[in-house]
């Protein structure tokens, strides 16, 4: 029976192209991009104080650009090539267009595709590390940072993890959408160079008030809904598995978002909006690594779990120990990352179901991919129990990797340059590191460099070229 004519195969359509996955993916992955740009970059500007919106902001769009640049020139083959070692693969360019065409290792989609899949998961493990360092980081020291966190740590724990010649994909670790490669690495690096880089100003520190709620929702909203792409993506083909992580996604986020709420109703007294907005993102990270493995039920255990555990960590455990109360971690990353994506990786281990991992592995491999509660009640035990040894390694060779290459790069850096802005730039900010400021308050872009009050109460004299109030 002969195929319709779109669907007959040329040069432009190989046999093994699947139209469909491909257009999934490249949706998927504009979705993720989305995220970050604009999605984090507006969540930045806006979520704090407003002498640093602008630096913020650019912090994110920077390492955007930045990782595209170094995963096109060798992130790529050191994460998904040829190995080099069990945990790295062999650095090389990935712009060939006889390589960009070719069939990727897996799936039914073109290199370019995976490429460009794969680029803005690493794109938004940078920027959210960059979370932990807002509102001090010398830019310069930044612009620095990015590709050498890309190329030295980033690799190896993509490598080992998503690659199927990794160490621990073999092993059988699960890490459905990177619970662990993202977000446990960004929360354990962007914790480490925070406390390389030093805190902020006193009186930041002190009193960090957004510059506008409104847009922090745009931007934490983008970052929702560009979940579907996070985690609905990873199957590498439009698959019922990926119908069930994008429906498990939501369900978790929604369920920790209201749990987190509750918490903050019933012990501050009032539904805090940015507290919401913390409780959003521990779910979504939370369900990360097991997004399309678990069952719908799970998926709103984890929820609860995720709307609690890093808010106790947070707002008790934070204020009692020593280390985590003199690093500052300005967005509160090593509690929504490193805590939430450990929670989900450890829950992946305990609720994962077999048949939904035969389905988005493709295997039937009993011997891995067995939740210690389907071990436990369909009597392969041992299996159960080592798949939860498997997850706690995982967590381990990711923090031990993220602390060591974090901590080697930052001292590196600060042997030539500074890590932190000086005093007099801390007290200015956007118009002392840029030369821009977010908000002009008056004129067209003008600055009224004489004023020292918010209002026009108390102000001696307007000046002359000073916009009329509206009627």
């Amino acid at each position: 029976m002969a195929l319709p004519s779109n669907l007959q195969p040329d040069e432009a359509s190989p046999e093994w192209l699947s139209k469909g996955d491909n257009a999934w993916q490249l949706t998927a992955a504009t979705l993720v991009g989305m995220q970050s740009v604009p999605g984090l970059v507006i969540l930045y500007g806006s979520i704090v104080k407003k002498k640093w919106a602008v630096n913020s902001a650019f912090m994110a769009l920077y390492a955007f650009a930045a990782v595209l640049v170094c995963w096109v020139g060798w992130g790529y083959q050191m994460s998904f090539g040829d190995g080099l070692f069990p945990f790295l693969g062999r650095p090389n360019v990935a712009m060939d267009q006889a390589f960009l065409l070719k069939k990727t290792f897996s799936g039914f989609l073109p290199n370019a595709t995976m490429i460009y899949f794969q680029f803005v998961f690493a794109a938004i493990t940078l920027i959210l590390i960059a979370g932990a360092l807002l509102g001090r980081m010398n830019f310069h020291a930044w612009m620095l940072f990015v590709p050498l966190w890309l190329t030295f740590s980033y690799t190896i724990t993509c490598y080992s993890i998503f690659n199927p010649q990794g160490w621990l994909y073999k092993m059988g670790l699960i890490d459905y959408s990177g619970g662990y490669v993202i977000h446990l690495s960004s929360g354990v690096a962007g914790f480490t160079a925070a406390y390389w880089v030093g805190p902020r100003a006193t009186n930041d520190r002190e009193r960090f008030p957004p510059n506008n709620i409104l847009l922090m929702l745009a931007g934490a909203g983008l970052l929702w809904m560009g979940w579907s792409g996070f985690n609905g993506g990873d199957p590498y083909m439009v698959s019922t598995d990926a119908s069930l992580a994008v429906l498990n996604t939501h369900v978790c986020t929604a369920t920790s978002l209201l749990t987190w709420l509750l918490l903050d109703i019933a012990f501050f007294g009032k539904p805090s909006v940015i507290g919401a907005t913390q409780g959003m993102i521990t779910g979504l990270v939370c369900i990360t690594p097991a997004a399309g493995v678990v069952q719908g039920w799970a998926a709103i255990i984890m929820g609860m779990m995720s709307g609690s555990i890093p808010w106790y960590t947070m707002m008790v455990l934070h204020k009692k120990y020593g280390i985590l109360k003199k690093v500052d971690d300005t967005m509160a990353v090593f509690h929504t990352h490193a805590v939430a994506g450990s929670l989900g990786g450890i829950l992946a281990g305990f609720f994962a179901h077999p048949r939904l991992c035969r389905i988005f592995y493709l295997t039937n491999n009993w011997e891995h991919y067995i939740g210690l509660a389907y071990g436990l009640h369909s009597g392969h035990v041992g299996a159960g129990f080592k798949q939860m040894g498997i997850q706690f390694l995982g967590i381990v060779f990711v923090v031990i990797v993220n602390v060591i290459t974090t901590s080697i790069i930052c001292l590196f850096l600060r042997c030539f340059i500074p890590l932190r802005l000086d005093d007099d730039e801390l007290q200015v900010g956007d118009d002392a590191i840029h030369g821009e400021e977010a908000y002009a308050l008056w004129g067209d872009g003008e600055k009224y460099d004489g004023s020292k009050h918010n209002s026009v109460y108390g102000m001696e004299e307007l000046p002359m070229n000073a916009p009329k109030a509206e009627p």
